[in-house]
């Protein structure tokens, strides 16, 4: 894997897939608020803010594996276009049970569409601020195809195509702040899919509070 530091983010670039004839990368850029720049609107230097109207926006969300915080909100949160106002408040954030390790959730898109973006988003003062995932992308037509692999299950062998990882964590500090993702690919298009798979883990394990805040999810369809 090769990565860069650029000003406002990083930048890793994933094992490169062959498709149309050529090899495209898949990318992985996130941007960090901290301070006078945590705010609602949650702005980045690179990564784009949140939009109410992108391809998710209608999406169905099930929970395949883990349980989520009762102190928190269902999943609607991550595509209700609603963001937090302050960078702790349970109410406004997805987030898995405080001392379990994660869980796994999916994004029925309804109908197949060529996706250009995965953009995610956190926000919380400590801990729960880094976003530690990974996530695969289905068609939904392969033979094999399983739309709900538990946590011990490989998705890449029902019918699931591996498209990124995810890590934001900080080498040193608590992590706490704002965190924006984008996943996108160098020739435009990560691919065409209707169901994402997103494999949440535990950001830490010194407490029972290291599951992501995150705050929303959005899809941008290729135009």
């Amino acid at each position: 894997m090769i990565s860069k530091i650029i000003k406002a983010g990083v930048i890793f670039v994933a094992l490169a897939s062959f498709a149309s004839g050529r090899f495209s990368d898949v990318k992985v850029t996130f941007d960090y608020n901290r301070g006078s720049t945590e705010t609602k609107e949650f702005k980045f230097k690179i990564v784009p803010s949140p939009v109410k109207d992108d391809a998710a926006a209608k999406a169905k969300l099930v929970l395949v594996d883990g349980e989520i915080d009762p102190n928190g909100a269902d999943l609607s949160a991550l595509t209700d276009g609603l963001l937090p106002a302050i960078d702790d408040e349970p109410q406004a954030n997805f987030f898995f049970n405080a001392g379990t390790n994660g869980g796994r959730f999916v994004m029925d898109l309804s109908n197949i569409i060529e996706i250009a973006q995965i953009n995610t988003y956190s926000w919380h003062s400590d801990t729960r601020g880094p976003q530690l995932f990974k996530v695969y992308a289905s068609d939904g037509t392969d033979a094999k195809f399983n739309g709900g692999p538990k946590m011990k299950i490989d998705p890449t062998t029902c019918g699931w195509k591996f498209i990124a990882s995810v890590d934001t964590r900080p080498k040193n500090g608590d992590g706490g702040g704002q965190y924006g993702v984008s996943i996108t690919d160098s020739n435009g298009s990560l691919g065409k899919y209707r169901y994402l798979l997103f494999d949440c883990v535990v950001a830490e394990t010194s407490d029972d509070f290291g599951n992501t805040f995150y705050s929303e999810i959005d899809v941008v369809a290729k135009k």
